[in-house]
């Protein structure tokens, strides 16, 4: 029987691109094909795919958020995360939230191939190479996601863009206060929360709740 996929991303190319990769492979099938969140929180209520393969930025809302309530509603559910971005927090988060493997698109179609067979079958598709990376990142807080810290409303918007993984220069220009500012506020997250670094720091806000 096929492995029954569903595939989040709104680019036509990269969808398009997956249509002919998995029409090669018998034990693979695409049953559904969306762009934004919404769409594939309900997509996944009627298709009732084995896995899904989630796009890290979708046309509506982020693949990262999805995937949270992907997994809170389906929690056995297997999903990949695919990106163009090599990002660390992006990463974490996926760890985090639940994600069954990080792929990035340019990796080698196979090793695609193998990592959807391996999660299909309840295995995972995280590397050692990934998973050694994240350590640090996983590592916990001295401050715990239960414990109440006293960030202020605007360094709880700062840590939440932080999450999302945006840089200070993005972050400023998503808040309309200037760079020296963010990384100050940046500098207050971290201090209170007990981490080290900002990857460290969205995961910690994950896992609060704060996204």
């Amino acid at each position: 029987m096929a492995i029954r996929i569903l595939v989040a991303d709104d680019h036509e190319l990269v969808k398009l691109g997956f249509r002919t990769l998995f029409g090669r492979h018998d034990d693979l099938e695409i049953v559904a094909e969306t762009s934004g969140g919404d769409e594939t929180l309900s997509a996944v209520t009627v298709y009732r795919p084995d896995i899904v393969l989630l796009d890290v930025r979708l046309s509506q809302g982020d693949g990262l958020t999805c995937l949270g309530r992907l997994k809170l509603d389906n929690p056995g559910l297997p999903v990949l995360m695919v990106s163009t971005f090599d990002n660390p927090t992006y990463v974490a988060r996926a760890v985090a939230l639940g994600a069954a493997g990080y792929l990035l698109k340019s990796c080698p179609l196979e090793e695609m191939i193998e990592a959807i067979r391996n999660v299909a079958a309840g295995e995972t598709a995280w590397t050692r190479e990934v998973l050694r990376r994240m350590t640090g990142a996983l590592a916990t807080p001295r401050v715990n996601a239960d414990v109440e810290v006293p960030l202020t409303q605007r360094e709880n918007d700062v840590i939440q863009q932080m999450a999302l993984g945006l840089t200070n220069k993005e972050i400023a220009q998503v808040l309309g206060i200037s760079y020296e500012t963010v990384k100050e506020h940046v500098q207050h997250v971290l201090s209170k929360v007990g981490v080290s670094d900002r990857t460290q720091a969205a995961v910690w806000a994950v896992r609060s709740g704060l996204v």
